[in-house]
């Protein structure tokens, strides 16, 4: 049928006749195609689903990673350098901003006693962001399903842990690659039965925080050279308590440049 169509589509098109005398017909001219390229709206900045004001809390990263300090330093030999700029950015800042890092904190027990649930600076809560960047258990098993449960098992044990932890409007934001094995995971559905909703979703950019490198959960890989993870497709995923409404991470909000985002998407 589409071979017939665009045959009928062949029979039937035709240049159209130009009445202009020969004469005139010299001065037509055309616009370049780099006014088509330039007349199009310009790149619009990254969705950051923070605020500088915000309490924070960081899973997974520096800050609350899962190692003690000893496999942190061995795993990620350039973490030393990251723990220096965050402590200089405290003493710098004198108490504005308060900066802790914490070993050993298990995603699963936020809250919890030390070390695993980060003690008493996590446990009393009142946090507007908490963040979790890639999860992953690591190479557990080679089993690809196996390997999915485990994970699914890690961000409910995560989703419940961090709710509690939230101010009454606070956010979980989580960023997972795009594609398989991770859609399998099928996080909307993980967060839906623990009370949460999607509120926003879009397009994971790292160029939009100033230094960031990807690093695998096993660690560097052997001659220093790092997973190249920048480069692959990944989603943030802005998850909020059901019935809370819209709020305003859900609603386009205003970029750099004073445009509104258009990268994401607001359903559940």
């Amino acid at each position: 049928m589409a071979k017939s169509k665009q045959q009928k589509l062949n029979r039937t098109s035709h240049v159209p006749y130009d009445k202009r005398p020969k004469s005139k017909r010299s001065q037509t001219t055309t616009r370049p195609a780099s006014h088509l390229k330039s007349a199009r709206s310009p790149q619009r900045a990254p969705s950051i689903p923070f605020a500088h004001t915000d309490r924070i809390l960081l899973v997974g990263e520096v800050a609350t990673c899962y190692d003690s300090a000893a496999e942190l330093a061995e795993k990620y030999p350039q973490s030393s350098r990251y723990i220096n700029d965050l402590e200089e950015a405290a003493r710098e800042s004198h108490s504005v901003m308060d900066i802790k890092i914490l070993y050993g904190v298990d995603a699963t027990k936020l809250g919890k006693s030390l070390p695993a649930g980060g003690g008493k600076l996590v446990k009393k809560g009142g946090f507007d962001r908490v963040m979790f960047n890639f999860p992953h258990v690591g190479g557990l098993t080679k089993d690809v399903n196996r390997q999915v449960r485990y994970n699914q098992e890690l961000l409910v044990g995560f989703f419940k842990a961090a709710t509690s932890l939230l101010t009454p409007t606070g956010t979980i934001i989580v960023t997972i690659f795009e594609g398989e094995p991770y859609s399998l995971w099928n996080i909307r559905d993980l967060a839906r039965h623990v009370g949460l909703q999607v509120g926003q979703s879009f397009k994971f950019q790292p160029e939009a925080y100033q230094g960031y490198r990807h690093a695998r959960t096993l660690g560097n890989i052997d001659g220093g050279r790092g997973w190249k993870g920048e480069g692959r497709d990944a989603r943030t995923y802005v998850f909020e308590r059901k019935g809370m409404g819209r709020t305003q991470t859900q609603q386009a909000k205003p970029t750099r440049d004073g445009n509104k985002s258009s990268d994401s998407d607001e359903d559940d």
